[in-house]
């Protein structure tokens, strides 16, 4: 019988460390073949709602997942069934919005322990939601941070979120006044706002930074500006065939040059050394991440796991 894993069960077992531990090692999976993505795909649906779906396969472990999920009149809704090759079987259906928030934050946390300065210790983002929350998180876990700046639209939001972050990372996460503010002198920027326009220009960018750019994933939004893209000495992407579908910041910035998409280099490549990542402290880098099944794989391998030694969920006569 497969078995169902609540949100509130998948935040009992998951956190921040483990989740970039699992997501480096299937990066690192990927770039062996023993790991298999299919992109993302979308249905529009009527209203301008969306549903989407992708999967990865990890024959190494036997087990394959599919992401599952609706945006529907700004509400999410996500679902993470786990399968085993062997039999075929049901394993797990997965409540997945945290588990999600988490996988992201840990890819960009991998992002930046390989990319980013050694010596980084400010870190900006810009965006105050869920996925913010997780990409400091990720960030601190890698590098150990002096400071944060934060900066989103809303003043109140912003400023709970400081407090917030304060308080579980241990540092002062200082509210900013705008995204050019919170960006310049930081040694890593992310971004994890939900804008279809550039909200990260270029020109507040400090010699050396690295960027985690998540927000935009379609290929007619960005968060990033032209001159923050062709700063970058080096652009890593999770999946460069994905990239070339919805990576708007990158799609709007290549002006359609496909000599640009040759010099793009993929984390897991990154991760297991077949291409080098950063090379000198100037370097300025980026990566630009979609969001890629084998992590919603990783987590969901090891969410089931915990799960089930230590007697959580419930049995579905599936």
């Amino acid at each position: 019988m497969a078995l169902h894993i609540s949100e509130a069960e998948v935040r009992e077992v998951l956190n921040m460390p483990l989740a970039i531990e699992v997501v480096e090692e299937v990066s690192r999976k990927q770039a062996l073949d023993e790991v298999v993505v299919h992109p993302r795909r979308r249905f529009e649906l009527p209203g301008g709602g969306f549903f989407h779906y992708m999967a990865a396969a990890d024959y190494s472990r036997g087990f394959i997942a599919m992401k599952q999920y609706t945006y529907v009149r700004g509400k999410l809704c996500f679902l993470v069934p786990l399968y085993e090759m062997a039999t075929g079987d049901l394993l797990a259906l997965i409540e997945a919005d945290y588990m999600g928030q988490l996988r992201t934050g840990a890819a960009s946390g991998v992002a930046t322990k390989y990319l980013a300065r050694k010596e980084a210790r400010i870190a900006a983002i810009i965006g105050t939601g869920g996925q913010a929350r997780t990409q400091l998180e990720a960030v601190a876990a890698v590098r150990k941070l002096k400071s944060a700046r934060a900066y989103g639209r809303d003043a109140a939001r912003r400023e709970k979120f400081c407090k917030e972050m304060s308080e579980r990372l241990g540092i002062p996460v200082l509210p900013s006044a705008s995204a050019g503010e919170a960006a310049r002198g930081a040694d890593i920027v992310s971004t994890a706002t939900t804008a279809s326009q550039p909200v990260l220009s270029g020109a507040d960018l400090t010699p050396g930074v690295h960027i985690n750019a998540i927000g935009a994933n379609h290929a007619h939004k960005r968060e990033l500006d032209d001159e923050a893209v062709a700063s970058a000495d080096v652009i890593v992407v999770d999946s460069v065939e994905q990239s070339r579908q919805e990576a708007g910041d990158l799609i709007i910035a290549f002006h359609g040059d496909e000599i640009c998409w040759t010099g793009v280099k993929k984390l897991s490549d990154v991760v297991a050394g077949k291409t080098s990542g950063r090379t000198s402290d100037a370097e300025v880098t980026l990566f630009k991440s979609n969001g890629i099944a084998s992590w919603d794989l990783a987590v969901a391998m090891k969410v089931y796991a915990l799960a089930r030694e230590k007697k959580l969920g419930r049995e579905l006569p599936l």
